[in-house]
């Protein structure tokens, strides 16, 4: 099973991207927030990949980050939403947007991706709302950007470290960490955030509502904030 490819771009397309990974060309097929978040032609690239493999056919979806590629699993585990359709609702959402939206059971938003009408949009929140908590709660872990990582020109397989490789041709990627995405630290505050709350007794479904409520109001607010917040939520009303 390949898990993640890195090479040079030799194609870019609206909703996939060709990689040449040591003369052997990959189509992997992409949301368009993915694709639009590429680097272009003659450059090299990373991604996870998520491999669906049929009867007659073989395809792979690729995904920048490994909670994207999470979400993807978790979204196609829904009867009616398949590949395509968990790329729209990503490529609309993203993964941040998308947890928000089944932790506050707001259908309406994973609705207006394209591909996806109410009543599919209301069954995919009703079926992950107790799921997608675990998710959210990895956020932090899993934001690192396939591309930060080192070893352009290589496919890796899923479950294990990379196999060792020869010179590549390839671009070498940058080894230093870049600066965490605003993503990334999103993310991580959602994760600290849910785990101090579950911490304090809180159910899972029940945290992650008000967090994914209290981070809807102020996206860029630290882990801290975050949890106060959460708590004027979550206390009773008189």
């Amino acid at each position: 099973m390949i898990g993640r490819i890195a090479g040079v771009i030799l194609h870019r397309a609206r909703d996939q991207v060709l990689i040449d990974v040591r003369g052997v060309g990959y189509i992997v097929h992409v949301s368009e927030r993915t694709a639009a978040g590429l680097p272009p032609v003659g450059q090299a690239a990373a991604l996870y990949t998520e491999l669906l493999v049929r009867e007659d056919l073989l395809q792979l979806f690729g995904f920048p980050t490994m909670l994207e590629k999470e979400w993807h699993r978790l979204l196609t585990s829904v009867q009616g939403v398949g590949a395509k359709v968990s790329l729209a609702i990503l490529s609309t959402l993203g993964p941040e947007g998308l947890g928000r939206a089944i932790a506050l059971a707001d259908w309406a938003s994973v609705r207006k991706a394209n591909g996806v009408g109410p009543k599919l949009a209301q069954r995919i929140v009703l079926e992950l709302k107790d799921k997608a908590p675990s998710v959210m709660a990895l956020g932090g872990a899993l934001t690192i950007d396939a591309g930060d990582l080192i070893g352009a020109g290589d496919v890796a397989a899923s479950g294990g470290a990379e196999e060792p490789s020869g010179p590549s041709t390839a671009p070498a990627q940058a080894t230093d960490a870049r600066p965490a995405s605003a993503a990334a630290l999103s993310g991580q505050a959602m994760a600290d955030a849910l785990s101090a709350l579950t911490n304090l007794g809180y159910g899972s479904s029940e945290a992650a509502g008000a967090v994914a409520e209290a981070q809807a109001r102020e996206p860029s607010a630290p882990m801290p904030a975050l949890i106060r917040a959460a708590l004027r939520l979550l206390a009773p009303k008189d």
